[in-house]
C-alpha cells in the first residue's frame, strides 16, 4: 500500500476546517489570512487545489453545490482528524525557517551602496512596529475570549519574534550593534 504523502499545506488545510468546520476553498484563504497567514506563507492557489486532493485521500469529504455558484464545501473525516492528530504529536526535528527578503538584501549588502543599509533599517523598524500594532490589537480583541486563548499563544510567540526583530533593526540603524551583542551575553 502506499503511503500518503501530505505537505505542511495539507495540514494547514485540515487544521483550519478542524478549528472552523465545514469551509469552502474561498472560506480557507480568508480564514488563513486572518491567522496563519501572519507567519506561514504559501501560494493561496494550493487552498484551491489541496482540499480536493485530501478529498480524494478519504480525508476531506466534499459536498458540492447542484446548481447557482457551484460551491464546494469540505468538511473533516474521522481519517482527516485522525491524520490531523497524528501530525501534532508528532516531535518537529526541523529548526525554525526564516525567509525575509530583508535578512537576504543584508547579506548582500557589501555589494550596494552603505546607505542602502541604513535606509533598509529604517523601513524595517517601520514594517516590524506596524506588525507589533496589529498583533497587540489582536491580543486586545481577542485575548480575553476563551475560544480564543489557545491560539493566542502563537501570537505570543509572533509578538516575541517582532520586537527581537526590532531591537536588531533599530541597534543597526543607530550603530549600537556592540550594545545589542553585549546584552545577549550572560553575565556571570
Amino acid at each position: 500500500m502506499t503511503a500518503i504523502r501530505l505537505s505542511t499545506t495539507s495540514y494547514v488545510v485540515l487544521g483550519m476546517i478542524a478549528l472552523r468546520g465545514p469551509s469552502t476553498p474561498y472560506d480557507l484563504k480568508r480564514a488563513v489570512g486572518h491567522s496563519v497567514g501572519y507567519f506561514w506563507h504559501f501560494p493561496h492557489a494550493q487552498l484551491y487545489s489541496e482540499p480536493e486532493r485530501l478529498a480524494e485521500l478519504g480525508l476531506l469529504e466534499l459536498s458540492a453545490e447542484q446548481g447557482g455558484r457551484r460551491r464546494k464545501t469540505y468538511t473533516l473525516t474521522p481519517s482527516g482528524q485522525d491524520a490531523l492528530r497524528d501530525w501534532l504529536a508528532s516531535p518537529t526535528n526541523e529548526h525554525f525557517q526564516m525567509r525575509d527578503i530583508a535578512e537576504l538584501k543584508l547579506f548582500f549588502n557589501e555589494v550596494g551602496d552603505p546607505a542602502d543599509v541604513t535606509n533598509l533599517a529604517h523601513e524595517q523598524i517601520k514594517q516590524h512596529q506596524q506588525r507589533i500594532a496589529v498583533y497587540e490589537d489582536m491580543v486586545e480583541r481577542f485575548g480575553d475570549s476563551r475560544p480564543a486563548r489557545p491560539r493566542m499563544i502563537t501570537l505570543e510567540l509572533g509578538l516575541e519574534m517582532e520586537h527581537a526583530a526590532l531591537r536588531f533593526w533599530s541597534a543597526l540603524a543607530d550603530g549600537q550593534l556592540d550594545r545589542l551583542r553585549a546584552a545577549r551575553r550572560p553575565t556571570s
